[in-house]
């Protein structure tokens, strides 16, 4: 039916707004999240679906229309499971339209979708990419539902809340003969071109008179010759409901083209019609309105977004006054999004989105060319990533201005106003309306109710009000479909895999810890929830480990070069494990938090042991005017160096060469046969007889040599003629560690040798 509603002007709209796509976590896809802290539901934009989206949700917040709907059963449109049957009369817009307003009242998810809707209007994929005009849209629509009920109680329901009645008279001067026409209309379209307000718009249509004189005389019937005469309309009828369109669009005779008029046009939240009335002997409730929806345009004539200001009349939102937002300042706006969320975090692929929702730019246009990528200021701020898929907020000191704090309000009845967006709904202020009065965003719909329409208490805060029973039942079990959806994500995306390295399993060696079996790098995996406490963590390694004695210390630990390392313990069993810090692929050392292997553990980053494969083979003859040429380079260059400026890393390979001249060590680098000469100066206060003396003792020591024994370390004066003669040095470790009184960095060199001679 609605498949080539608006292919005329399909060639005129530009541009549509878009809806956000969910991400693919390590769970699969993310189940719909749920409703926010208004806890009403949007809907989903198909692409260019935002005029439809705005209607929808004027409609649903409609109370007599919501009610009328639901009081059609299955006996009279139908039920959906036999629409494919020809013998069945099913009537599938209005039950579609059922099911959309049960979902967006009962159903806890963010938005819902329109698919099932526009499919039984007859739309092909390509319509809900296509954006078109919402005042057209609200004509066929409505014919659409009156002809879909014809034969049912509700036939006439359009018909009774919002068609009127206008009388055009024609008065004749000469002999007061009065012509009149009655005409139906199910909205008024008013003129905003020439205009200030919507008061002067109906001034001009209802109360003002139009001439025929000079040229433009009218045939009197009763004269029966042309006359003078005075043409006018009155408001004959007046409906429940009044829908004013605003004539937003004009044409350009000069230029030949369409704009959109952006100039002041006020209307107010309560209007009186008698004025514009035939009869006006009634009471004042008789004629007047109130406003409850505006569907408002953002864009120019060739396209642009819709969205809607509603009135929550049956209080079914929670409303809250919006907090004034400092929009200048990035880590208040990105607090602001997320503190609204009820999970008080948001997923990383939806905060650019949510953002140009909330103040309706970019990051890159707003904040970037000060503030950088939106991913640093993340990190460096009091907004925490805690994986790549999430942000969320850290607990905040109450000195921070920076914090969105939510204001309590007392409950005004009556002021609950929303901003519904597509899938955002927002609290706004009955003040904000007057912002829609001009600009490239201004209203374009209004919607009126009378005033003599009352709600029982008991619709108020009842989104289950009047809704069918299978209704109910069905958002029910889509509600239970949802949390189990929920929890399974959040149990999935929330489990971590751990490794743990038990004490028993490894040994401390030259300060680092070694599994003691080569054949097992000693660690057990382990997947656990991160929501879970550390306590919680603690009891189920108890659980694993039944013959574990005595206390139990969890600690943090990595794997480097030169053995497993040991850094924080978790020490409060109360705090999550996201919380402290332990994600996916942590290693966690299992141990009493003292000793392992009967030897103290050094823990810490000032602890690091660090692991150099360090090689001297033969050097030949010329070793000599080699390592003084590295000698006068590295001094050209600008003297001493320390060791941190030679770039050395953690298992790094390296060629020592050890010379007695001006208390240098040289070590020159080796790759690829290419050799790149560097130097290392030692602390002034640690002499090269002093370095010398503990390498001779610690190889002594560790390889169990004679002091004299030829081939090895003899003495100071011995070293340099070894290198000439020794064919093969295997290995040289260096453990880079701390000397605490000092506070000198020393390097314990212990030396493996084996001697051709």
């Amino acid at each position: 039916m609605f498949g080539n509603l608006f292919e005329e002007e399909e060639e005129e709209e530009g541009f549509s707004s878009t809806s956000s796509k969910g991400r693919v976590a390590k769970g699969g896809d993310e189940p719909p999240p749920p409703r926010g802290r208004s806890s009403l539901c949007g809907i989903k934009n198909q692409g260019g679906t935002c005029y439809l989206n705005s209607l929808l949700q004027t409609l649903l917040f409609t109370p007599e229309f919501r009610e009328e709907l639901f009081s059609l059963g299955a006996d009279e449109l139908g039920c959906l499971e036999d629409k494919d049957k020809p013998e069945a009369k099913v009537r599938v817009i209005p039950l579609e339209l059922q099911r959309l307003f049960a979902r967006l009242l009962l159903v806890d998810q963010q938005s819902a979708s329109t698919a099932d809707l526009t499919d039984s209007f007859g739309w092909n994929s390509s319509e809900g990419t296509n954006q078109h005009d919402v005042q057209e849209l609200n004509r066929i629509l409505f014919s659409a539902l009156e002809h879909s009920l014809v034969g049912t109680s509700g036939s006439t329901f359009i018909h009774r809340l919002y068609h009127g009645t206008i009388v055009n008279s024609i008065v004749c001067k000469e002999c007061g003969n009065v012509s009149q026409r009655q005409e139906d209309f199910l909205d008024l379209t008013v003129c905003v071109c020439g205009v200030s307000s919507l008061e002067e718009a109906l001034w001009t249509m209802f109360v003002e008179e139009e001439l025929f004189e000079g040229n433009n005389l009218y045939r009197c019937a009763q004269c029966n010759r042309l006359v003078t005469a005075a043409k006018s309309a009155k408001l004959k009828k007046l409906p429940p409901f009044m829908t004013m369109s605003l004539l937003r669009f004009s044409f350009d005779f000069a230029k030949f083209e369409r704009y959109k008029e952006t100039g002041r046009y006020s209307f107010p939240l309560t209007i009186n019609l008698r004025p514009f009335c035939e009869q006006t002997d009634g009471e004042d409730s008789d004629y007047t309105y109130e406003l409850f929806s505006v569907i408002i345009h953002k864009g120019g004539c060739y396209g642009g977004h819709y969205h809607a200001y509603i009135r929550d009349i049956d209080e079914l939102g929670q409303w809250e006054p919006p907090s004034k937002l400092q929009e200048d300042d990035p880590l208040s706006v990105l607090t602001a999004i997320i503190a609204q969320e009820s999970s008080k975090s948001v997923l990383l692929d939806q905060l650019g989105q949510k953002l140009m929702d909330k103040i309706g730019s970019s990051w890159s246009r707003k904040f970037r060319k000060h503030y950088g990528p939106i991913g640093k200021v993340l990190l460096i701020s009091m907004l925490i990533i805690c994986n790549v898929y999430l942000v969320l907020l850290q607990v905040f000191p109450v000195s921070c201005s920076s914090v969105y704090k939510l204001v309590s309000v007392l409950h005004v009845q009556g002021s609950h106003w929303f901003d519904l967006n597509d899938s955002t709904v927002t609290s706004i202020r009955e003040s904000d309306i007057e912002k829609q009065f001009q600009g490239k965003e201004s209203a374009y719909m209004l919607f009126y109710r009378k005033t003599q329409l009352h709600r029982p208490s008991e619709a108020l805060n009842d989104p289950q009000y009047k809704i069918p029973s299978h209704l109910i039942q069905m958002a029910q079990e889509e509600n239970l479909k949802l949390q189990q959806m929920r929890e399974e994500f959040e149990a999935t995306n929330n489990t971590v895999e751990l490794r743990l390295h038990l004490a028993p399993s490894y040994k401390l060696e030259n300060g680092a810890l070694q599994p003691v079996s080569r054949d097992s790098d000693g660690s057990t995996a382990l997947s656990f929830d991160r929501r879970k406490t550390v306590g919680d963590l603690r009891l189920a390694i108890y659980q694993m480990q039944e013959l574990w004695e005595g206390d139990m210390a969890l600690t943090v630990a990595k794997s480097l070069p030169a053995g497993l390392h040991l850094y924080n313990t978790l020490t409060d069993d109360t705090v999550s494990l996201y919380s402290a810090g332990i994600y996916t692929n942590t290693d966690l050392f299992v141990w009493n938090g003292r000793e392992v292997c009967g030897g103290t553990v050094q823990t810490g980053a000032e602890w690091e042991p660090v692991l150099l494969t360090v090689v001297r083979p033969f050097l030949g003859e010329n070793v000599e005017q080699e390592v003084e040429d590295g000698a006068e380079c590295e001094e050209s260059k600008g003297g001493k160096r320390k060791e941190q400026g030679l770039s050395l890393k953690d298992g790094d390979f390296m060629l020592l060469c050890l010379l007695f001249l001006l208390s240098l060590v040289f070590i020159t680098s080796v790759k690829h046969d290419v050799i790149l000469q560097k130097m290392i100066t030692f602390l002034s206060n640690v002499s090269l007889p002093q370095l010398l003396s503990e390498v001779k003792q610690r190889a002594i020591e560790e390889l169990q040599l004679q002091e004299q024994t030829p081939g090895k370390i003899l003495s100071n004066a011995a070293v340099h003629n070894h290198l000439k003669y020794t064919s093969t040095l295997k290995f040289v470790k260096l453990i880079k560690c701390m000397h605490k009184k000092q506070d000198l960095m020393l390097f314990c060199i212990f030396i493996s040798l084996q001697s051709n001679c």
